[in-house]
């Protein structure tokens, strides 16, 4: 079973938060709000935090700028995971991901299967790897961050979790453009 281990030293990453939305600004902003506590609370660094609208270039441009950024290691998105036809955070992910984490969108299934019955199914949640960046694509409601952030992502982005963790890889997550 996951444990932390306590007598290895925490390494804080830093995190940018991305929330999709033609409607907010960030005074209604309740789920970047939730995603960024926890990130502090968990003793990482809020490396950014931007509110874009739901058009899937601007998104994938906004994603791209972060992962060419050496100060920012991991990019949490909120909202535009749905199936209307203004839902194109997926898509804007995927326009970037060179490598998809498969597991995270039904790892995600299972911990709002949870809380939200079949309504889970609706839930595109994503998550993907590019320039050496981990993208996390996640619904825009409050609760749904609190579980991603709450039951996946504070384990995985801590370099104590055990036994494994996305921290101690990332070093190798840009090994293949290294010249040899």
């Amino acid at each position: 079973m996951s444990r932390i281990d306590e007598t290895i030293e925490f390494i804080p990453v830093r995190i940018a938060v991305l929330t999709v939305s033609d409607s907010r600004d960030l005074a209604q902003d309740r789920s970047g709000d939730v995603l960024s506590g926890r990130i502090e609370a968990a003793g990482h660094l809020l490396a950014d935090r931007r509110i874009i609208r739901d058009e899937r270039a601007e998104i994938a441009a906004q994603l791209r700028d972060w992962c060419a950024d050496p100060q920012i290691d991991v990019v949490i998105s909120t909202g535009g995971t749905g199936l209307t036809g203004r839902d194109v955070t997926v898509e804007a992910h995927r326009d970037v991901y060179e490598k998809e984490i498969d597991a995270f969108g039904p790892v995600f299934t299972h911990v709002s299967m949870q809380k939200i019955g079949t309504s889970a199914v609706q839930s595109r949640a994503t998550g993907g790897v590019a320039n050496g960046t981990y993208l996390f694509a996640l619904p825009g409601s409050p609760g749904a961050c609190k579980d991603a952030w709450d039951e996946i992502l504070v384990k995985q982005l801590d370099y104590r979790h055990r036994p494994c963790n996305f921290v101690e890889i990332m070093p190798r997550l840009s090994e293949h453009q290294r010249r040899k």
